[in-house]
């Protein structure tokens, strides 16, 4: 499998339109350690031919430019392309705006939670993905799927599983109590697999904790891209940016005894990336001795144009 990280920022990029924070002001400036990022998107390939891209960011359209293998192939016909499908892990805007980027009668798949889906549905501006063309399919959750789309089989597998997380920020509702009317299926993990040869890995852009069964899950995988939010819970409220922690976010932090690093420290994963990273977080410099902790205990920090391969 062949897999690249399209976006590795968390909602509003880095540097963010609008922020003045330490690290946007640094990136900003082009100050050396701060490298900019949009936001998160990966896409994955059996044959580096045809591709799914897992969720799709507002960027979406500037990353294809800066990924050629994504792109219209020269050899095919005047309308074409090798995306074939996307997955949503849930419904928030930096996972779902980027589908309509993707809007110009190209045939492909969206791979969603009934619930996303619904959202979708809802709004009438997704109807740009005229359903002739783009089906819509739910994703079963803790059942492995085939995938394809496009009148394609991508050979590829995807296992969708729920973790701790929260309703988009857009749908919540105050008055359906502490959770904000967060159900399962609005914040899911995805195990994708090549059934041909074994190889694996897990896609968990936004979880809220890492409890013993997403613990068991993940022990001992090959790979894994995890959320990489927050360093520490109040770094947003300490910094001024928001009047809210990474745990009403639904976001587990990185550092801490509950944190992700302490978390995966006994689960044996063989290679860890941290993606979906918010602008305020210190790891973002290159330079930070938050940054070499995180490297120190064995994390990769996901950057955009990032290739793997299994």
């Amino acid at each position: 499998m062949q897999i690249r990280i399209l976006g590795s920022s968390a909602g509003g990029g880095f540097p963010q339109w609008n922020c003045n924070c330490r690290n946007c002001a640094a990136a900003r400036a082009g100050a050396p350690g701060f490298r900019p990022r949009t936001q998160s998107s990966l896409a994955v390939s059996r044959d580096g031919r045809d591709w799914v891209l897992l969720n799709a960011s507002p960027d979406l359209g500037a990353q294809l430019v800066q990924n050629p293998a994504l792109a219209a192939r020269a050899d095919g016909p005047a309308r074409n392309s090798p995306i074939k499908a996307v997955i949503l892990t849930n419904g928030d805007v930096d996972h779902v705006a980027g589908l309509l980027t993707l809007r110009e009668a190209q045939p492909f798949a969206v791979y969603g939670a009934q619930r996303v889906l619904d959202v979708l549905a809802r709004n009438a501006l997704f109807d740009v993905l005229a359903p002739e063309r783009v089906e819509r399919r739910v994703l079963a959750i803790e059942t492995p799927t085939k995938l394809a789309g496009g009148g394609v089989d991508l050979g590829l597998t995807v296992e969708a599983f729920p973790v701790e997380g929260k309703i988009a920020l857009y749908l919540e509702d105050a008055a359906a109590g502490p959770n904000f009317g967060t159900q399962i299926g609005d914040t899911l993990g995805l195990r994708i697999s090549d059934p041909a040869t074994g190889d694996e890995f897990f896609y968990v852009p936004g979880c809220a904790k890492i409890d013993e069964t997403l613990a068991r899950r993940l022990r001992g995988a090959k790979l894994a891209f995890f959320d990489g939010t927050l360093w520490h819970d109040d770094e947003m409220i300490e910094q001024g940016l928001l009047g809210k922690t990474g745990a009403r976010m639904g976001h587990v932090n990185m550092s801490g005894p509950e944190g992700s690093i302490a978390s995966f420290a006994p689960l044996g994963v063989a290679r860890k990336v941290y993606i979906h990273i918010n602008n305020s977080n210190p790891v973002l410099n290159e330079f930070s001795p938050e940054r070499k902790a995180a490297e120190a205990a064995g994390w990769e920090i996901g950057y955009d144009g990032m290739e793997l391969s299994l």
